[in-house]
């Protein structure tokens, strides 16, 4: 394009700057695929025209609203809303934005509350994302992955002696409604202000209320600058329940492919589950068992997958993933539950009869498993903890035949009164982490007898008295610190405490 004379001599800076821009356009035709809506309804909208999009690709709507495809039909696609469906009808027009679903990740979302877009939920400014990842990511190769062989300390005894996690590992949380698998989840997010684990935890369908008391607690007990709360509510959208557990996966796993380690908690997958067969069922999909469709597995199978331990040559990061399923009238075996169970590598399995027997945190030893924390348990507290699931077994089941007489057998009066213990010393209030130390020292004490004089009421006194006396202990200073083999120096030495522990809580052990 030629610029027209001017009889002024001087030019327009402005005017010369616009026919420059205009020289640089190139000219010529383009052609977008644009579709309808054929149907909408619940979240779901049905669309023509858009044979060549892809499966997770995001769709924009005449309105800004956003969908991501779900499934590819012989002549329509069918979209999962990501907002609101009003102002979405049949007949509008929708447009391919040629990406994928994606979420913003880095540093910046530390201490942020945010939705499965990376929409800021709290009262801070947008997100400074150092990069934006798919939401859909592969999980790593076998050849890239390495041995878990950290533990990750949970603070809670009964978890870290009997069924201890590792970096790496995928332990399921599962029990019924209100037994305090959430509670278990928090806890350990909390126990992590003093380690070098950043935590993802992702709210999938909960009450408003409940995602917030588990966000005060973390910010009021932890260190919630070095945790990523990533919030889709009962009230979100459907599209919005589905992502989360990607996004907060493909968010932690940008710590971990950068040689950090990272934390995430899935809260929970039976409503994610819940929500896919709702999707499913109105795209017209085959029911399967229970009416989910028959993917279901492989849904969540590619999620926690993605929770491994990498080798050195990729860094030595780790994702450790902590789902947690919800149960109905105890029921192991049902659909959902038991897909958890054979994709995970263990489980911790809350009692509601424990939980009514005020006996918190409600793990039912005898149900509970981990398949791979044993290898990255701390010598020590394996060596004290070893005898202590059998003899709390054993308690049990004399507990129950107790009932029906009493024993006059001293032997048995003995076990039952060391079983009272066992279970005394795992009960544990919330909010009230041990260290790996105070951990070891009980369970020696415990297998030494020194606390089978101790009034079951005073156990709690005597947890809450041991830390000051360890570390006043000049010789247990190093083994405080980092806790490794112990000798029978060492072990005599934390017996010592425990008993000065009771002591000071006015009940003198024998």
């Amino acid at each position: 394009m030629k610029r027209a004379d001017s009889n002024n001599s001087g030019s327009d800076p402005a005017l010369d700057g616009l026919f420059e821009a205009i020289d640089h356009v190139e000219l010529g035709t383009r052609s977008e695929a644009i579709g309808r809506v054929t149907q909408v309804a619940d979240g779901l909208a049905h669309v023509s025209g858009l044979g060549s999009a892809r499966l997770g690709e995001l769709l924009a709507f005449e309105n800004g609203a956003r969908a991501f495809v779900l499934n590819l039909e012989v002549d329509s696609i069918q979209a999962v809303l990501l907002d609101s469906v009003e102002g979405v009808e049949a007949g509008a027009s929708v447009r391919r934005l040629h990406e994928l679903a994606s979420v913003p990740v880095g540093e910046g979302l530390l201490g942020r509350m945010i939705d499965p877009l990376g929409r800021v939920l709290d009262e801070g400014d947008p997100v400074e994302a150092a990069a934006h990842e798919p939401v859909e990511r592969p999980a790593p190769a076998i050849i890239d992955r390495d041995f878990v062989s950290e533990p990750v300390e949970t603070g809670i005894l009964v978890i870290d002696a009997l069924f201890a996690i590792g970096r790496g590992q995928r332990e399921l949380i599962i029990g019924e409604r209100a037994t305090g698998k959430t509670a278990i989840a928090v806890d350990t997010i909390i126990n992590q202000k003093d380690t070098d684990i950043v935590c993802v935890y992702v709210a999938i369908g909960q009450r408003a209320s409940a995602v917030r008391r588990a966000v005060d607690a973390i910010r009021e007990k932890g260190a919630a600058d070095r945790c990523i709360f990533v919030v889709a509510p009962a009230t979100a959208e459907p599209g919005l329940r589905w992502l989360a557990p990607f996004a907060g996966m493909t968010i932690a796993e940008y710590f971990r492919d950068r040689g950090q380690h990272a934390l995430i908690v899935l809260d929970d997958l039976t409503k994610h589950a819940t929500t896919h067969r709702e999707l499913s069922l109105l795209a017209r999909q085959p029911p399967g068992r229970e009416a989910y469709p028959g993917d279901i597995f492989y849904l969540h199978a590619r999620l926690l997958e993605r929770a491994a331990k990498l080798s050195p040559e990729k860094g030595g990061g780790s994702l450790t993933a902590l789902p947690i399923a919800e149960i109905e009238a105890g029921n192991l075996s049902a659909y959902i539950p038991t897909n958890l169970i054979s994709i995970s590598d263990g489980q911790i399995v809350l009692s509601n009869q424990l939980f009514a027997a005020n006996q918190r945190p409600a793990v039912d030893v005898g149900m509970s498993v981990s398949r791979v924390g044993g290898k990255a348990q701390l010598d020590a507290l394996k060596s004290v903890a070893g005898r202590v699931r059998l003899d709390y077994a054993q308690y049990l089941e004399l507990r129950v035949f107790s009932r029906f007489g009493g024993f006059g057998d001293e032997t048995l009066k003995r076990r039952i009164a060391h079983g009272e213990r066992i279970g005394a010393l795992l009960a544990q209030r919330r909010f009230s982490p041990l260290r790996p130390v105070d951990q070891i020292a009980l369970l020696a004490a415990l297998d030494a007898g020194a606390l089978d004089h101790v009034p079951l009421e005073a156990i709690d006194a005597v947890k809450d008295a041991l830390p000051a006396i360890i570390d006043s202990a000049p010789d247990l200073a190093a083994f405080r610190d980092k806790p490794g083999d112990m000798d029978d120096a060492t072990r005599a030495a934390l017996v010592e405490c425990v008993r000065q522990a009771a002591a000071s809580a006015g009940r003198v052990a024998n």
